[in-house]
C-alpha cells in the first residue's frame, strides 16, 4: 500500500506515518527506474567535456530543463575569463550561422557586379588612356603649388598596382619610355623595403638595380596600422626626369576636361 493509503487506513499523519516506517526498507515498487541513468551519465561526461546546457538536451534528445537539472552542480566555466571567452566563441558561432548565407550571396553579386563591368571596360584607346591617365595623376600626383608656381614636375605615387600600371601605360602613351624612369618605394621602416622593392620592380616589368634608395617612415608603435605583414608593399613612386612639358600637358587635359563638365551642366541646366 502506499503511504497516503496508509494513512488513511490508520487514521494517523504523515510524521507517525513516517516515524512508524522509519526502519522499513522501501518497497521495490516505489523505487525510480533506472531506466535513465545511462542518459544522466551521459550528461555529465558531456558537461565536463565543455557541453552546454542546449548542447547536452540535443544531444541526448532530453528536454533542457532536465539536462539543467542533471548538470546543475557542474559549472561549465572555472574562471570569468573563461565564461566570456566561451559566451564570445558562441556568439561568434550563432552570428556565422545566421549571417553566412547572406554574405555568401552578397560576395556572388559582388563578383558578377564586378565581371560584368570589367568586361564592359573592353579595350581602352589611347584617348580613354589619356583622360585616365591624366584624372589619376590629378588625384595623386606632385602638383605646382601657388608659391611655386613654375615647380612642373610629374611624380606619381600610389600603392594600388592597377593605378601604377594605368600611369605608366599613360606615359608611354606620350612616349616615355618606363625603363628610364625612377622608382623607388616609401614604406614603413618596420617592413621589408628590399622584398617589397624587388616585388614592385616585377609588378611594372623593370629591374630592380634601377630603384633608387627607398623613403623609410618612421615606425609609431601607439598607431594601430592594419596595412601590415606580407601583403604589405608601401607606395610605388614613379618619377619622370624632364618632365615640364609633360605636366603642361596633364595641366591642359584637366583644363579641358573640367571645360567638358561646364558644358554638360550648362546644357542641363
Amino acid at each position: 500500500m502506499s503511504l497516503d493509503r496508509l494513512r488513511e487506513h490508520f487514521g494517523v499523519s504523515r510524521d507517525t506515518m513516517a516515524a512508524w516506517l522509519r526502519d522499513e526498507p522501501t518497497p521495490e515498487w516505489t523505487r525510480r527506474p533506472r531506466a535513465k541513468d545511462d542518459l544522466r551519465a551521459r550528461a555529465v561526461a558531456l558537461r565536463q567535456g565543455g557541453a552546454t546546457v542546449p548542447e547536452i538536451a540535443a544531444a541526448l534528445s532530453i528536454s533542457k530543463s532536465t539536462a539543467y537539472l542533471w548538470v546543475r552542480h557542474l559549472p561549465l566555466d572555472e574562471t570569468s575569463e573563461q565564461a566570456q571567452r566561451r559566451r564570445s566563441e558562441h556568439s561568434r558561432r550563432v552570428s556565422e550561422t545566421r549571417w553566412e548565407p547572406l554574405r555568401k550571396k552578397r560576395d556572388a553579386d559582388r563578383a558578377a557586379i564586378n565581371d560584368d563591368q570589367a568586361a564592359w571596360v573592353d579595350e581602352l584607346s589611347d584617348r580613354e588612356v589619356r583622360l585616365l591617365g591624366a584624372v589619376a595623376y590629378w588625384c595623386e600626383g606632385t602638383k605646382a603649388k601657388p608659391w611655386q608656381p613654375n615647380r612642373c614636375r610629374v611624380t606619381f605615387i600610389n600603392s594600388d598596382p592597377g593605378l601604377i600600371r594605368l600611369f605608366l601605360r599613360f606615359l608611354e602613351s606620350w612616349g616615355e619610355d618606363r625603363q628610364v624612369l625612377r622608382y623607388r618605394i616609401s614604406i614603413h621602416e618596420s617592413a621589408d623595403a628590399e622584398a617589397a622593392g624587388r616585388w614592385w620592380a616585377e609588378e611594372v616589368g623593370v629591374p630592380f638595380e634601377i630603384f633608387r634608395r627607398p623613403t623609410l617612415k618612421t615606425h609609431n608603435p601607439s598607431t594601430v596600422r592594419h596595412n601590415v605583414g606580407d601583403p604589405y608593399r608601401g607606395c610605388l613612386v614613379v618619377d619622370v626626369p624632364e618632365s615640364r612639358t609633360l605636366y603642361w600637358k596633364i595641366e591642359g587635359l584637366m583644363g579641358g576636361i573640367a571645360a567638358a563638365m561646364r558644358s554638360i551642366e550648362e546644357v542641363r541646366m
